[in-house]
């Protein structure tokens, strides 16, 4: 039986240390791992407490090219998908840790939804789905 997960979501970023302490005290992700590279470049992941085994791969930019597309990975589209089993809970929580949201939360068809921004202005979703 073949199976198969995604382990890793690269996230281009600034700077390491600004989006570890962004990542870990305003979203509660926990640090998985963080390894010197050598050459300035290290292997850090982090993800959500309790997640499912994917996790952010923190990439800090090293070229022109990349460093254009630190905040703006998609286009200007939602990128990311917070999935959460209390929406309120977490709202309340992120917004008294400064985490910028784009809208008032709303109740969708499939759940309870609310656009905030990354450090970088990355659009994600805080999302609670209905099931």
């Amino acid at each position: 039986m073949k199976q198969q997960q995604i382990g890793n979501v690269a996230l281009v970023v600034d700077n390491y240390d600004d989006a570890i302490a962004f990542y870990t005290q305003k979203l509660g992700f926990e640090l998985i791992e963080d390894t010197d590279l050598g050459g300035g470049k290290r292997w850090v992941q982090v993800s959500p407490p309790n997640s499912n085994g994917t996790n952010l791969l923190l990439a800090q930019a090293s070229t022109d090219e990349q460093r254009q597309s630190v905040g703006n990975q998609t286009g200007g589209r939602v990128f990311l998908f917070l999935q959460t089993n209390d929406f309120w809970r977490d709202h309340q929580a992120m917004q008294q840790q400064g985490v910028k949201f784009n809208e008032a939360p709303r109740v969708e068809e499939y759940g309870t939804v609310a656009v905030f921004e990354d450090l970088y202005g990355n659009k994600w979703d805080l999302l609670q789905l209905n099931r």
